[in-house]
C-alpha cells in the first residue's frame, strides 16, 4: 500500500470526485478581493465559474470595458493566485 501525504490524497480525492472545479469557484468568491482589489470587487456582483470560463457581472459600464481589456491580465493572476491553471476564458456581463 502506497504512502501519501494528507495534502496529496486530499488533490486526489478532489480530482477523482469532480469536486475541484465547484471548490475553485466557491474559491474566487471568497477570495475575489484579494485577487483583485477592493473597487473592483465592490462593483462586481457575481462571479461563476464552469468549464474554466469565468463569468463576472457588474452594472457599471467602465468597469466592464476595463475587465474586458484586461482580461488576459486577470487570467494570469488568477492563474499564479491558486498556482494552477484554474481560468482559460472571462465573459463580463
Amino acid at each position: 500500500m502506497g504512502q501519501y501525504s494528507i495534502g496529496d490524497a486530499l488533490n486526489q480525492l478532489l480530482e477523482k470526485s469532480h469536486w475541484k472545479p465547484k471548490i475553485h469557484e466557491l474559491r474566487l468568491k471568497e477570495e475575489w478581493e484579494a485577487i483583485v482589489d477592493k473597487t473592483i470587487s465592490k462593483y462586481t456582483r457575481d462571479l461563476s465559474l464552469y468549464n474554466k470560463k469565468l463569468t463576472i457581472y457588474t452594472d457599471v459600464a467602465p468597469l466592464k470595458q476595463e475587465l474586458l481589456y484586461g482580461r488576459e491580465q486577470l487570467i494570469v493572476r488568477i492563474n499564479e493566485y491558486f498556482g494552477e491553471r484554474v481560468v482559460e476564458e472571462i465573459v463580463v456581463k
